[in-house]
């Protein structure tokens, strides 16, 4: 994947080509998962006035692209987004998902059948205000025996021209193959952090041998690795608050995490970066990933963050944060 830089609203932003297409998307990419406000695997409250001056900053700052679902917030994500187009010349990028619905209840509902997923692009289209979605994907790899019934679908709406790229997050290597034979894959969404490095053992190299790009996501793993969560914080979480329940919010891990980050604080200090910059630079050091996505609730903390788009980390700094993930992992098998 060739890097570049690119100017986007007059701001240089490193950018990398998505996968096997012409697209060059910043290497951090706003994430408008929070800005669903209160659902299931929500993050508490949120003010939607701050999402949509968070959007205008992010794009401000030079990223050429959001990522958002349907199932964040129950629509309300993807409205806000859409709200935020609507005030801008400019038109970002958009990636969003299909796969997940919910009833009337607000109960979630895990879907791959073709024709709920022609309802839910039809509808995502609607709240985004665009004709067309550029990065349209599976949202979660269930029921795995609906899979190449829903590729299949995905490949139908980008001849129709309702989607331009097709993509698919949360899929191992076998899945990924599964979906290769009915169609091309643009790119892959994981999760990937200094905390869960699963992608490591295969995703990532069967990615770049197949020329599939690589969008992380949760790169700060929902905060812990900002050096802001601390156990009173995380007592004073609201209830919809969904890390509250989350076992990496637990012990036996919260403990040895909390730990591990204090040892990151140096090596962000010795840089002169923040702690946020130093996790996504860490996931960006991969040539195989493309971009990360980076969540954010307010427009500093997106200000912050797409600096780390800027940021290589020397060997010495990665083997320093590799040694501390090991003795990370050793704590927590300790304690279990």
């Amino acid at each position: 994947m060739v890097v570049k830089g690119v100017f986007w609203e007059d701001v240089l932003v490193r950018k990398k080509v998505l996968g096997n297409t012409d697209v060059e998307l910043t290497t951090v990419g706003l994430g408008a998962w929070a800005m669903g406000g209160p659902w299931l695997y929500g993050w508490g409250p949120q003010d939607d006035n701050d999402s949509i001056r968070t959007i205008h900053t992010a794009l401000d700052e030079g990223i050429n692209w959001i990522d958002t679902a349907p199932i964040y917030g129950h629509g309300r994500s993807e409205s806000i987004v859409g709200k935020a187009l609507k005030e801008i010349p400019n038109k970002p990028f958009i990636a969003t998902k299909c796969g997940l619905t919910w009833d009337s209840s607000n109960e979630r509902i895990t879907c791959l059948k073709r024709d709920s997923i022609r309802r839910e692009c039809e509808q995502s289209l609607k709240r985004l205000g665009i004709n067309a979605i550029d990065l349209y994907q599976i949202h979660r790899n269930q029921p795995d025996e609906d899979i190449e019934e829903a590729w299949e679908q995905l490949a139908r709406l980008k001849e129709q021209g309702l989607v331009r790229f097709t993509a698919v997050c949360n899929f191992n290597v076998s899945q990924l193959k599964r979906a290769q034979s009915i169609a091309p894959v643009t790119s892959l969404q994981p999760p990937y952090s200094m905390l869960h490095r699963e992608v490591e053992d295969d995703v990532l190299k069967f990615c770049q041998a197949n020329n599939i790009g690589i969008v992380s996501y949760s790169p700060m793993q929902r905060g812990l690795l900002t050096g802001k969560i601390t156990p009173q914080r995380l007592a004073n979480l609201p209830d919809s608050d969904h890390r509250k329940v989350n076992p990496d919010f637990n012990e036996p891990k919260l403990s040895p995490t909390l730990n591990l980050v204090e040892h990151l604080k140096p090596i962000a200090q010795k840089n002169n970066i923040t702690l946020p910059q130093l996790a996504i630079a860490w996931i960006l050091r991969r040539k195989e990933v493309t971009s990360a996505i980076v969540g954010a609730r307010k427009p500093e903390q997106i200000q912050e963050t797409v600096k780390a788009s800027d940021i290589d980390l020397s060997a010495e700094d990665i083997e320093t944060i590799e040694q501390l993930l090991a003795m990370r992992d050793e704590k927590i098998k300790a304690a279990s």
